[in-house]
């Protein structure tokens, strides 16, 4: 917009040149580097005339601090939910189908030169739940119910999903055991919050029904992945296999298990890399939120600070 100025851009704050920005007195910070946590905090210390931070990803977990989440300070916090939604949606039904046809089998197959002709599971019927349901959890039972799968939804407040034509059942969170006794397929969507760290763990995991599936599209800290190593490895597992697009530690470090686990699908945290993914979680920020925030409207996407989305 014509009544904006971007003042400076860096990943570090040795990159800005405090004096001119506190002659400036900045209002607005956008945020887009993954390694913003402590510049952010420096910046927002620095500067009080800031008003609102706006994060370029769905998941703010990476930018929160003390300074950003002060209630007495009162800044502003935005960020770009549904930008990703729709190629996340995307990838969970395809782990789905990795594990319901079998797709290492058929590789292997064809690098065999094998005509192996072996039974196929339908996704039409299978129950998938859904532990997060915002606007990712939302998107994967749009295309979960295309395909005549039964859904279920845990969330914090299922009485906010009671009439959602995508789902059959909404539950809250002390029904998680049971919502993965009934589940073929496990959607982990949910934000990383003090929460939900670790919220899929040995407990829950054996709840889970006979050779159910895990897909990550979450936080990789979300699910204990010792307890879901250990699961995948049992002779007598209850999990079939688990996809997983983000890990505890990333880059997975090349010693995890998980490297060489034939029932694990691997993604480097990347489901949302389109050729376009940056442009358009960009222009949100750019075309609706800034003018919004110039002319005094309410902004899109406001997170709650204390439930951390």
């Amino acid at each position: 917009p014509a009544e904006a100025k971007v003042l400076a851009v860096g990943s570090t704050i040795e990159q800005f040149d405090i004096e001119m920005l506190k002659a400036a007195n900045p209002n607005v910070i956008f945020v887009s580097h993954k390694n913003s946590r402590e510049p952010l905090a420096k910046l927002l210390d620095m500067f009080p005339s800031v008003e609102w931070v706006h994060a370029r990803s769905a998941g703010i977990d990476f930018i929160t601090s003390p300074q950003l989440l002060s209630q007495a300070r009162g800044v502003a916090l935005t960020n770009a939910k549904g930008c990703f939604s729709s190629t996340l949606a995307e990838y969970t039904l395809m782990a789905c189908s990795y594990f319901a046809k079998d797709l290492p089998r058929l590789l292997k197959n064809k690098n065999a030169k094998n005509w192996d002709r072996y039974d196929v599971l339908e996704l039409r019927g299978a129950t998938m739940g859904i532990i997060g349901y915002g606007d990712i959890g939302r998107a994967v039972a749009k295309l979960a119910d295309a395909y005549g799968m039964n859904v279920l939804a845990l969330r914090r407040n299922p009485k906010r999903s009671m009439y959602d034509p995508y789902i059959k059942k909404a539950y809250g969170g002390e029904d998680m055991n049971e919502l993965v006794s009934e589940c073929d397929y496990i959607v982990v969507a949910a934000p990383l919050t003090e929460d939900t760290r670790g919220l899929i763990n040995a407990n829950v995991l054996s709840h889970v029904k006979k050779d159910a599936v895990l897909i990550n599209v979450g936080r990789g800290p979300i699910i204990d992945e010792e307890a879901m190593i250990q699961s995948l490895q049992q002779q007598n597992g209850k999990l079939k296999g688990v996809a997983l697009d983000v890990t505890t530690i990333e880059p997975l470090p090349s010693d995890s298990p998980l490297w060489s686990m034939e029932n694990v699908l691997l993604s480097p945290h990347n489901m949302v890399k389109t050729a376009n993914f940056l442009r358009e979680a960009t222009e949100m920020f750019v075309e609706e939120n800034l003018p919004r925030y110039l002319r005094g409207l309410d902004l899109l996407n406001p997170v709650d600070k204390v439930a951390g989305y």
